[in-house]
């Protein structure tokens, strides 16, 4: 999985927190096990220059896989989300919202 960071490892998106973005201006982070909200904080204002209101952590159980073939399963490691609240006005540009812009564009004409 490619870092943005030591701390940050990636954006979440899916449709909830495509949601949550565009209604309350909160971001969703796949982020380290040890990080802790103040490091979190810190880290997205130095990345994308914005202000940070808020960070919550939550841990996220890992799913159960199965191996193939047999009756056995896996249990997937646990892993650390964070919901960062940013200043009304503010956003933060990532890959997925300039390649989505792109596609609108390109379907405009």
């Amino acid at each position: 999985m490619p870092k943005i960071n030591e701390i940050l490892e990636k954006i979440l998106s899916t449709e909830k927190t495509t949601k949550a973005k565009e209604s309350q201006n909160k971001y969703t982070f796949r982020v380290r096990n040890g990080a802790s909200q103040g490091t979190v904080k810190t880290e997205v204002e130095k990345m994308y220059k914005v202000e940070v209101l808020k960070v919550n952590l939550m841990i996220v159980a890992g799913k159960k896989r199965r191996l193939s073939k047999t009756s056995r399963y896996i249990r997937l490691p646990k892993w650390k989300k964070a919901i960062v609240q940013l200043r009304e006005g503010q956003k933060i540009e990532d890959v997925k919202d300039k390649d989505r812009d792109k596609k609108k564009k390109e379907a405009k004409e």
